[in-house]
């Protein structure tokens, strides 16, 4: 891959995008939305996970991790 293959959007003034009818770059979007969905599911899986072996919720957990960590 060459350095002309790839190319820079034109540069927009301040606000512009706010404004403007062009649309977005729904193949980007679509990439960082499935990344994030994928991401969420991984942290969900990890609550359920932590508290089906602590036997606590988030806040419990939270709670034992700072008492841990403050040494009390």
């Amino acid at each position: 891959m060459s350095s002309n293959d790839f190319r820079y959007e034109p540069v927009e003034k301040f606000g512009e995008g706010l404004t403007t009818s062009r649309p977005w770059n729904t193949t980007a979007l679509a990439g960082v939305e499935l990344l994030n969905g994928r991401v969420a599911m991984l942290g969900f899986s990890a609550a359920i996970v932590g508290e089906l072996l602590t036997g606590k919720g988030i806040v419990g957990q939270l709670g034992a991790v700072l008492a841990w960590y403050l040494g009390q």
